[in-house]
């Protein structure tokens, strides 16, 4: 059984009365308050868009080349190493 938890957290909202009134007839219609409502329908999105920000799925050749690229040894990149040697644009601002 999952634990309750108390909701002791609040989140204010600024809104024209035209999206309240949707926001209104929606939780009526679904029969839930509109905190209820609000909070549900912001929640169920919030998981739509973070898990491909999260994590990633890969089947078993991909992740194959993907390990594969983790364990390549390094590349040397000259001027990658150089350009970070040099003073940068800001550090060469001040020096003038």
């Amino acid at each position: 059984m999952a634990a309750t938890q108390t909701r002791d957290q609040k989140l204010d909202l600024r809104l024209t009365a035209s999206s309240k009134r949707v926001l209104q007839t929606a939780a009526l219609a679904t029969r839930r308050s509109v905190s209820e409502f609000v909070l549900e329908s912001a929640l169920a999105r919030a998981e739509e868009v973070l898990p491909d920000r999260q994590r990633f799925t890969l089947d078993a050749a991909q992740w194959a080349v993907f390990q594969a690229a983790l364990n390549a040894p390094t590349r040397k990149l000259p001027r990658l190493k150089k350009l970070l040697q040099e003073p940068s644009v800001f550090e060469r601002g001040m020096k003038e």
